[in-house]
């Protein structure tokens, strides 16, 4: 099974799940919001210029995704260095 990478900033409560190579640089291109109400949240899908998905963005994350994966996430916030 693939590793995936998921950075998560508590401050922001929002965390990204990549599904890249973590050393690739690849850049979105296009990102399509998923955000309906009933969700009671935002996720924002990025795809490459080849129309691939690169990567989720989840706002409101601990709300969204499950504490397991926030907690073994890499931090991007300052609480986490």
């Amino acid at each position: 099974m693939a590793d995936v990478r998921v950075t998560y900033d508590k401050t922001a409560d929002a965390a990204y799940v990549y599904f890249i190579d973590p050393q690739a640089r690849a850049k979105a291109a296009r990102m399509y919001p998923c955000d309906p109400v009933e969700v009671g949240g935002v996720i924002n899908l990025d795809f490459d210029e080849q129309g691939r998905l690169i990567g989720i963005e989840v706002l409101a994350a601990s709300s969204k995704l499950p504490k397991y994966l926030l907690d073994s996430a890499e931090r991007d916030d300052t609480e986490g260095s």
